[in-house]
């Protein structure tokens, strides 16, 4: 008997079409056509995730891991609106995603029918753009622009809403015959909407930069996430060493450069070290590398660095005016752009620049003793070491949000590009399990590391499962301080200690670990961290470590909100002096 293609075999012929060799999903009645379809699609791997919003997140790992589209499937109705907070991550961070949700068929579509939602009305404001096939013929085209689109200009996730009833309909034999060998690569759309023209450096503004370098004394480069995802962050090593020039990360670009370069002046903004808010304060040029100048890292708006003219590479024409104006603006690809920038960049030194940064904390708390003492584990401390851990193994960490995400991001050593996965923008608790499984899965030979704090890890708990079935060896290191610990912290600072609804009376973790098929550990005591860190990083599958610290121990620096980037606070009694 000859099987009949259908519009799901269509699709997944596209999907490798595409280049497609991995899909995080869950599945439910509305995109079954589309499984059965996957069932003899061997070139195509599905990780079945335990929850939709997990999906989506270990899809946003795998792209930020691989730099390729990731992609993930969901079923209609709940199983859409699950994905919705991962696309919004993915989408305030610039990660390109394919998402691919089931729909009620069209005979029944708008009358309320069984898990019917209108996803793409739903999800409008989190992807760059959302289709719904309404028709066969539609297919091929949808799925290139939605490739196209997803990578285009800033990159960011689309949608693909797939009604039923043409996942399981035959695929016309005139419309299979115009699909030029649905084997290979389809072309990329040639519209200019969804796959624009790539715009050149303006000379004039470039010219205007390097001249404004050339005046400088106290110059800064900024780098965020789309240095890393243009892929040049060698260069900018290369411009810095020639120029003699600061560099300070933010978040999303922590591995854009080396920590421990001479260079690094560590994070900026609301947890930022000293010698960055200081260094961007009193510079007099901040040139921005493909960040989004973010509220976090700008601080008060109308203070931000005063002294500096402030000069921004951007892919994305609305940046000016969202939090500051630039005085220059360079539209484009970083790979584009700053390569004709960084060819004008003379050799030059700023002996009495660095003599002032220097005068300023590179570490994030210079006074907090992190030597394995005998005595309680604190949260810096514990974090630190995993970090080194992390970079010595040459591993990929993926973290959670709270203090231990900004903990990692003050102590990580020497990582290299997309080795660092965090949820900046949306600030997504629960991201950190999932991105780390995407990440496992599109990088197998490397190690790693998921660090999440114990609020932030139970939000998708479930995905241990995924791990142990895909036999993931994931290092899983929860920092448990039984607390919400970031929320706890500014209600001390901000609302007077009065603690509302951040207690955490979580589980045993390890016990947990354990019914999952996992081996785990506990370390509450400082001097047998190193012992139990040598073991983890043995461990050939997943191990979880569950590190017990201290409940009121704080993150700092901190710039309170509102305050400019000057006013830090340095410690619990130790206002900056400004």
């Amino acid at each position: 008997m000859v099987r009949v293609l259908t519009g799901a075999d269509l699709l997944c012929d596209l999907l490798v079409a595409h280049g497609v060799e991995v899909l995080f999903g869950h599945p439910g009645g509305a995109i079954l056509p589309f499984y059965d379809a996957l069932y003899r699609k061997r070139e195509l791997r599905h990780i079945l995730m335990r929850h939709e919003q997990a999906a989506a997140h270990a899809a946003d790992g795998y792209s930020r891991a691989t730099g390729r589209v990731g992609v993930c499937v969901a079923t209609s109705g709940p199983g859409a609106t699950n994905l919705v907070t991962g696309l919004a991550t993915a989408m305030m961070d610039g990660v390109p995603l394919v998402a691919i949700t089931g729909q009620v068929p069209l005979s029944v579509l708008g009358t309320d029918a069984f898990q019917e939602t209108d996803i793409v009305g739903v999800t409008m404001p989190v992807t760059k753009h959302g289709f719904q096939i309404n028709q066969m013929s539609d297919i091929p085209e949808m799925l290139s622009t939605a490739f196209s689109l997803a990578i285009a200009g800033r990159p960011g996730p689309v949608l693909i809403d797939f009604p039923k009833d043409i996942q399981a309909s035959p695929v016309p034999p005139e419309l299979v015959a115009h699909i030029p060998g649905i084997s290979l690569k389809i072309e990329e759309s040639s519209d200019p909407k969804t796959n624009p023209t790539e715009l050149e450096a303006d000379g004039n503004c470039v010219q205007e930069v390097l001249e404004l370098l050339d005046k400088s004394e106290r110059p800064l480069l900024m780098i965020g996430r789309g240095a890393v995802e243009a892929g040049v962050t060698g260069l900018i090593r290369d411009i810095a060493e020639r120029a003699d020039l600061p560099v300070t990360t933010t978040l999303l670009g922590l591995d854009g450069f080396q920590a421990s370069h001479s260079l690094c002046l560590g994070l900026p903004g609301m947890h930022g070290t000293e010698r960055a808010n200081m260094g961007i304060q009193n510079a007099d040029l901040v040139i921005g590398l493909g960040c989004r100048f973010d509220d976090r890292v700008i601080g008060k708006v109308d203070e931000f660095a005063p002294r500096a003219q402030v000069v921004a590479f951007d892919i994305n024409p609305g940046m000016p005016g969202r939090t500051i104006e630039p005085d220059v603006f360079i539209l484009g690809d970083l790979k584009d752009t700053f390569p004709v920038f960084a060819e004008g960049v003379s050799k030059k030194i700023y002996p009495q620049w660095w003599d002032e940064l220097k005068e300023w904390s590179r570490e994030a708390e210079p006074n907090v003793d992190c030597f394995p003492n005998p005595g309680p584990l604190g949260g810096r401390q514990a974090v630190r070491y995993v970090t080194q851990r992390v970079s010595h193994s040459g591993g990929i960490v993926c973290t959670d949000v709270g203090q231990h995400q900004m903990w990692v991001a003050q102590e990580l050593p020497d990582v290299t590009p997309r080795s660092h996965l965090t949820s900046g923008g949306l600030g997504t608790m629960g991201y950190s399990l999932p991105a780390a499984i995407g990440a496992a899965v599109g990088n197998p030979s490397r190690t790693v590391w998921v660090v999440a704090g114990d609020g932030g890890f139970q939000m998708n708990i479930q995905e241990l499962a995924t791990v142990v079935q895909e036999n993931l060896g994931l290092r899983i290191v929860v920092i448990n301080n039984q607390c919400l610990g970031m929320v706890r912290q500014w209600q001390e600072s901000f609302y007077e200690r009065r603690y509302s609804a951040v207690a955490l009376s979580g589980p045993d973790l390890v016990t947990i670990a354990s019914a999952y098929g996992i081996a785990g550990y506990v370390v509450d005591c400082a001097e047998n961290l190193e012992e139990v860190l040598d073991s983890v990083s043995n461990e050939k599958g997943p191990v979880l470590l569950e590190l017990r610290v201290s409940e009121e121990e704080n993150v700092y620096p901190i710039v309170p909100s509102g305050t400019a980037l000057h006013g830090l606070v340095m410690g619990p009694s130790l206002p900056t002096e400004v």
